[in-house]
């Protein structure tokens, strides 16, 4: 073992640390007790079990009026509603993180919805989050998901919600989400898989692609933990799974150049650090064994150090202040010799097809290949110009002949190497092009340095082709470096989630309702289709999908398409944003009331036919009823008597309810006033043809004739 590597996130999250703290401050009160084990570590447990606290199983065992103290894992409402019965003093040390689980499955199931846990089912904290559900369901992995999916059709179409235990896996949890959402339409799925844990783990997972062993330190009841072993063996053979220095087996980390060591979020600092000096200690005493067997062995000729280790060493600082040369020092100056290694500097006074010709002042002449300057396609001599100062390193002296062959590629690479250890205590991005793919990851050229990303930091979705990577240019962070092996890994992952939270604390920051989006369709629902507005997932509902009648999102919109949205309201605290799609301009009433009035006549089309009546189409989005009594003029049985779907119809415009946007048509006026009309043109042609001989009847009440009639009868006499 010659080198140990120690993951930044390992130990304590902050639950865990929250509850030990809250653990001693009772303490310095005095005795008391912890219900269940407070975090899954013997050794914290054991030193507050010495400073006076006992670990309680069962309400029973609770003294009266004993100050109890809640693991951070969160306990049953039952138990913490027995406790206050029996008089203890109650303080609360659940983990904010699982507290907030338990928000979201009582809300859940005091709205009727179906919960899905996704962790162990003898864990402590999915036995506090499983307590506060109506009906639920445990499911540990995505084979367990897939069979409980296909054998419960019932859950199907339910409202479900899901949530998963704070300590799984990122991968575990995506493989269970992805059965989940091949059946269930009507699912919510809330990721509350711990930040820190996430964070852990992805470390985990780097850590253990590059080194040769992984050390994990954590409780043997300790899921993180646990899950954090299962992390490294999937790219580490040689893994042990720890809880103190003393079960450490050396004998199979001496066979690992370098090891890697993570620790579960219950696992103190101090172990940590006993565990981290005992492997260094040994790593000490491999570098004296070494260093004794060289200083044994016979003297061997002197090679010439390696370019850019020459480049590392320290330059001498010129004097604050020029004086001025003597002619003696001027030519001690030109005479000087030059050696391998030896960092230069000139002035370019040629360029050839094959070498750029270098003055450097002394008595040899320099000169670098012209291939180091148009390695990425560019010409000489659009890269260097006579005139040029150039730095280089020297490769080869000529002494004969006065020549020095010179290297400003290695010099670039030195410098490349320590601005990209200089990134990393720095925490700065670097930009690079994916030069290659390899089992794992692919490969990023940052200055000429060979940056490796592993799969799970490229920010690609798991099943994505790393291929499309290829010739892109990308931004990231430095992880981790060792010149020596020539070795740096990075994340081009954690500066996208980066930026992805900047973009999405200025949306949020600059939303308003009415405010219109260009987005992408990411998915449909039953209910509805989820878009892309930059980084936040809104919903349009399937009402503001369409101005006409829809009966599913997917006959308006499909995944991937991209359109234009506008804010309908939204919830920053929820984090919950209501889209609109349909253009309000084109809003069918606004066209109807533009273009109708009442007594108006319109041609309708039948769509659908009641007991009461028919609805008919006024415009594509406006229907209008046409009540039963109103389809003739003549009393009728029900609508399909004169009706069908799809017929066209000419109905007048009887009434119009603005504020409930309902219409009533009549086909009945119009046939009424058309018999009007007639009897009308009747009357008028025959008082035309009869003129002032036409005999007009008016009889009385007594049933005797008045008007032209009985004038006539008096004329007869």
């Amino acid at each position: 073992m010659r080198e140990l590597r120690v993951a930044e996130s390992a130990g304590f999250c902050f639950g865990v640390q929250r509850s030990v703290e809250m653990a001693e401050e009772m303490l310095r009160q005095g005795p008391c007790a912890s219900f269940g084990m407070l975090i899954h570590n013997t050794d914290v447990v054991e030193r507050l079990s010495q400073q006076g606290m006992r670990i309680v199983s069962d309400v029973d065992e609770v003294k009266d009026r004993e100050r109890v103290l809640i693991r951070a894992h969160g306990v049953p409402p039952e138990t913490l509603r027995s406790l206050e019965a029996h008089g203890a003093a109650i303080r609360d040390a659940t983990c904010p993180k699982v507290m907030h689980i338990h928000r979201i499955v009582e809300k859940a199931s005091s709205a009727g919805r179906f919960v899905v846990i996704i962790g162990m089912k003898q864990h402590p904290e999915v036995e506090a989050i499983s307590a506060r559900c109506a009906e639920h369901v445990i499911l540990e992995d995505a084979e367990e998901t897939a069979s409980w999916i296909s054998s419960h059709p019932e859950v199907w179409e339910i409202p479900i919600t899901v949530v998963v235990q704070t300590t799984q896996t990122k991968n575990n949890f995506d493989k269970c989400v992805k059965e989940i959402k091949k059946r269930c339409t009507n699912a919510e799925i809330s990721d509350t898989i711990c930040f820190a844990t996430s964070t852990r783990q992805e470390e985990a997972a780097a850590l253990s692609q590059v080194c040769d062993a992984m050390i994990v330190i954590g409780g043997r009841h300790s899921a993180n933990s646990l899950h954090l072993a299962e992390i490294c063996r999937q790219s580490c053979e040689n893994v042990q799974f720890i809880e103190k220095p003393e079960e450490l087996d050396f004998s199979e980390i001496k066979k690992s150049p370098v090891v890697g060591l993570t620790a579960g979020a219950s696992t103190p600092a101090w172990i940590i650090k006993e565990v981290r000096n005992k492997m260094s200690d040994e790593i000490r005493v491999e570098e004296v064994q070494e260093e004794a067997a060289v200083a044994e062995a016979p003297a061997v000729e002197a090679v010439e150090a390696p370019a850019a280790e020459a480049a590392e060493a320290p330059a001498v600082e010129a004097p604050a202040v020029e004086k001025e040369l003597s002619f003696d020092e001027m030519l001690e100056e030109t005479l000087k010799t030059i050696y391998n290694g030896e960092k230069v500097s000139g002035t370019v006074v040629s360029i050839t097809g094959t070498e750029v010709s270098v003055d450097l002042g002394a008595k040899y002449s320099g000169f670098i290949p012209t291939t180091e300057f148009t390695e990425s396609g560019v010409k000489v001599e659009d890269a260097v110009k006579v005139g040029d100062t150039i730095e280089a390193i020297v490769v080869r002296v000529n002494d004969v002949e006065g020549t020095a062959m010179l290297s400003k590629r290695r010099l670039d690479a030195a410098k490349a190497w320590n601005d990209v250890e200089a990134a990393v205590e720095n925490n700065d991005i670097l930009e690079g092009v994916v030069t290659e793919e390899n089992k794992g990851g692919v490969v990023v050229t940052v200055n000429g340095i060979r940056v490796f990303v592993p799969a799970s930091q490229t920010d690609l979705p798991r099943e994505a082709e790393l291929s499309q990577l290829l010739h892109k240019t990308v931004r990231l962070r430095i992880t981790e470096v060792n010149r020596a092996r020539k070795r740096v890994v990075g994340s081009i992952r954690r500066v996208a989630q980066a930026e992805r939270r900047e973009r999405v604390e200025k949306l949020w920051n600059e939303m308003e309702v009415g405010k219109k989006y260009h987005g992408v369709v990411k998915s449909l629902t039953s209910y509805g289709a989820f878009v892309d507005i930059g980084g936040v997932d809104g919903m349009v509902h399937v009402s503001e999908l369409s101005w006409g009648r829809i009966h599913q999102p997917s006959e308006v919109v499909s995944v991937g398409d991209e359109i234009d949205v506008y804010v309908i309201n939204f919830d920053r605290e929820k984090r919950k944003i209501s889209l609109g799609y349909k253009d309000p301009n084109a809003n069918p009433w606004v066209m109807f009331t533009n273009r109708y009035a009442v007594g108006d006549t319109a041609e309708v089309k039948i769509v659908k036919l009641m007991t009461f009546g028919a609805f008919a189409e006024v415009l594509p989005g406006v229907d209008g009823l046409i009540h039963i009594s109103q389809i003739a003029d003549h009393r009728i049985e029900k609508p399909e008597d004169v009706l069908r779907v799809g017929d066209v119809v000419e109905a007048k415009i009887t009434a119009v309810d603005e504020e409930k946007h309902k219409i009533s048509l009549s086909i009945r006026a119009l046939l009424n006033e058309a018999k009007a009309a007639q009897v009308q043109e009747s009357e008028e042609v025959f008082d035309e043809e009869a003129g002032d001989d036409a005999l007009v009847y008016e009889v009385s009440a007594d049933g005797e004739a008045t008007g032209n009639a009985a004038d006539f009868a008096a004329e007869e006499e």
